[in-house]
């Protein structure tokens, strides 16, 4: 039996993270597929970011995603325990470090038009509270794109980084959890988004889930 993909509360026990994604190595090919594949998904769903308030959950230490992104935002906000100071010094960027609860907690509600989470829900405790946040934190119309790896994708990530070393163990090793489209749709309802409001669907041959989700307007 496949283990549910939610844990109701952390214990208080369980540790966080000390460094981003990509904080003290370079990404190795399969990473940079994966952000690319990704971008190729996020820009068929994307509205128009120019005069958008963006928000980047989990971003990395180098914020690959919103570095692609740059000239097509007016501004983002980057979220994650530890971000490059040059990323910092950005004048289109606002940096916020800290764990995504604790970040979430201290912004406002219905003030972000778009909210990115890729691939990070699954190394999260809490993802259904997590997700609740981002509904909290859109405003009318927003939408929310997320990215998580798929229970076909545990397979392939984990050969990747445990027996041919190209992708980095300690990412796998911090994974508390992999979702199928069944896995993921029900926590976004859970979490506030209507039915009708979801896309949730898998992509990457089936590697990965990828869900779009708008906020009432």
């Amino acid at each position: 039996m496949i283990p549910a993909p939610y844990i109701e509360r952390p214990t208080g026990n369980e540790t966080t993270r000390a460094k981003s994604f990509g904080q003290d190595y370079s990404p190795t090919f399969v990473d940079r597929l994966g952000v690319w594949l990704s971008l190729r998904q996020i820009l068929r769903h994307l509205p128009d970011c120019r005069k958008r308030r963006v928000a980047d959950f989990g971003c990395g230490y180098h914020a690959l995603l919103v570095r692609s992104l740059l000239d097509r935002i007016e501004h983002a906000l980057l979220v994650d325990v530890s971000i490059s100071p040059e990323l910092r010094n950005q004048p289109k960027i606002t940096a916020l470090e800290g764990s995504i609860p604790q970040v979430c907690a201290g912004l406002p509600s219905g003030e972000l038009d778009v909210v990115f989470c890729i691939s990070v829900l699954e190394h999260l405790w809490d993802p259904v509270g997590t997700l609740s946040e981002f509904r909290r934190l859109l405003a009318p119309g927003g939408v929310c794109l997320i990215n998580v790896p798929s229970w076909r994708g545990k397979r392939f990530l984990e050969y990747s980084a445990f027996r041919l070393g190209l992708s980095p163990v300690e990412e796998m090793n911090d994974h508390k959890c992999y979702y199928d489209v069944r896995d993921l749709w029900p926590l976004l309802v859970r979490a506030g988004f209507r039915p009708s409001d979801i896309k949730c669907f898998s992509h990457k041959f089936g590697l990965n889930t990828f869900a779009v989700c708008r906020a009432l307007r």
